[in-house]
């Protein structure tokens, strides 16, 4: 696919859910590997879009519109109002979204000199909304197994883009870095680093 003038949307970063007034659940995620995708799709000349959560890398290219969020719910009522505005031909789910939040919401600040017992319940997968309200788009998703030999993270991988309808999905692990792009027909790409990756994945893009 020609990526000029097609419309791209991608989530970035980490999401936080809260536990008090203060307090958040979050993970590690930079924002890194969504901004790079980001900058690789416009430079090919991409209207992208990128949705990117509580990190500062944001993107420098000029040209790629920018909508923040902090917080799971915020990221999903985001993407609810987008995909029903704005029919986008690729969407690229790469933010690190929380996976729990806690039973109880707790409404003030938590006394710190107190032990807590804290309960997490599942969230809700927002791939699975992605899908459902973008079924003619090109989904790429992403699956982190941070320590998982490659058997093991591909297996994985596969059968979790089975269950969101993904067309493509990048399975990725940490220290050393490592990341296969993994399409339908199970076609493989290995990329050795982030950078390497949003190059590859492009050019994965750009041959459908």
């Amino acid at each position: 696919m020609n990526l000029r003038g097609k419309k791209i949307l991608i989530t970035a970063g980490p999401t936080w859910v809260p536990i008090d007034k203060v307090r958040v659940i979050s993970n590690i995620s930079s924002g890194y590997t969504g901004r790079l995708i980001a900058e690789e799709a416009a430079h090919k000349g991409a209207r992208v879009t990128l949705v990117l959560g509580p990190s500062i890398a944001a993107p420098l290219n000029k040209a790629i519109r920018i909508i923040r969020f902090s917080f799971f719910s915020e990221l999903k009522k985001l993407l609810k109002g987008e995909l029903k505005r704005t029919r986008y031909d690729v969407i690229i789910h790469a933010a690190a979204v929380s996976d729990f939040m806690p039973e109880c919401r707790i409404r003030n600040k938590l006394n710190s000199s107190n032990a807590l017992l804290l309960k997490l319940v599942p969230l809700e997968k927002l791939v699975i909304l992605i899908r459902r309200l973008a079924q003619r788009s090109v989904l790429v998703m992403f699956k982190l197994e941070p320590a998982a030999g490659d058997k093991s993270l591909i297996k994985k991988a596969k059968s979790a883009a089975g269950k969101a309808g993904a067309d493509i999905i990048v399975a990725n692990r940490l220290k050393p870095y490592r990341a296969f792009i993994i399409d339908n027909e199970n076609n493989r790409i290995l990329a050795s680093s982030k950078q390497d990756l949003a190059r590859k994945l492009i050019k994965v893009l750009m041959k459908d």
